[in-house]
This record gives structure tokens, C-alpha cells and sequence, in this order.
């Protein structure tokens, strides 16, 4: 099942909000949230949610996600994103998988997880143009097969 896109990001603003972490900017969120869907790409070979995700400068981006945040600039995300009013819920695996995700990598800030997912041979590294292009699209199946080779390591 995928989701919202504001469902997942919203999951990662309650998380650092719960913790007491006022250290969630929107690098780190992005990272985040890509991190989170190439887990459950790789893991349960299904996307979190539906949106692309490009190559940009500083690592995978989801346009969508990066308008809605990119007024804070460098400062933590304050608010909730606006979700449709179906609502949204994630079943078990998913929430387990965004808690693990929150475990391992939400004390790392922005910049860390850029270096993560800047890491040779990760989808982005793969993906990225340098000759600086921005919006080349990472292939959700580049993706998928880098986590689960993660995950079977």
C-alpha cells in the first residue's frame, strides 16, 4: 500500500516533535522520506507513496514534498502538512518501518543523511548529472534493488 506523501513526512514531523528533537529542517526531512520509502521498496518491494524522486544537488528530492517545505530554508519544520481528509493510517509494517527508520537514522541531520544518500553506487550517486541538471528522475526500481541489497548485507 502506498500513501500520501504528507502522510509520510507528517509521520517524520510527529516523530522529531514527540522525541523533543527541534532539529527536523527540510534536508533532513527529504532524506527522511526518501529513506523511509527506499526501505519499503527494498523490504516489502512497495513504494510508501507515488511521487518521482529526483537527483538534485544535495541528494534525493521529492519536489512535492521540497515546495511545501523549502520556505523554512535551514530552520526546523514547525508545522504538520495538510493530509486530504480521507485520512491516511499506516498499517503495522509500515509504522514499524518508519519507527525503525526514525531509530537509525533520526539523529543524523540534514547534511549526514546527504552524505548517506550521496554514498558511490547509491541510486542518486548513479542518477545525479554533474554537470549539475537538476530533475533527472531516480528510478524506483534503482532504488528498490539498492535497499534490498542493503537489507540482505
Amino acid at each position: 500500500m502506498s500513501y500520501e506523501l504528507n502522510t509520510v513526512a507528517n509521520a517524520f514531523i510527529r516523530k522529531a516533535r514527540d522525541s523533543g528533537r527541534n532539529d527536523l529542517t527540510p534536508m533532513k526531512l527529504l532524506k527522511l522520506v526518501y529513506i523511509a520509502h527506499g526501505w519499503s521498496l527494498g523490504i516489502n518491494n512497495r513504494p510508501l507513496f507515488l511521487e518521482e524522486v529526483q537527483a538534485w544537488k544535495f541528494g534525493p528530492v521529492i519536489p512535492e514534498l521540497y515546495d511545501q517545505v523549502k520556505q523554512y530554508r535551514s530552520s526546523p519544520i514547525e508545522h504538520e502538512l495538510p493530509e486530504s481528509s480521507c485520512g491516511n493510517h499506516f498499517d503495522e509494517n509500515d509504522q514499524a518501518l518508519i519507527n525503525q527508520v526514525w531509530a537509525k537514522y533520526g539523529q543524523h541531520d540534514g547534511i549526514r543523511l546527504s552524505a548517506i544518500t550521496h554514498q558511490p553506487g547509491t541510486p542518486w550517486d548513479t542518477t545525479w548529472d554533474r554537470r549539475g541538471f537538476h530533475g533527472l528522475i531516480i528510478p524506483t526500481p534503482l532504488i528498490r534493488d539498492h535497499y534490498h541489497q542493503l537489507a540482505r548485507a
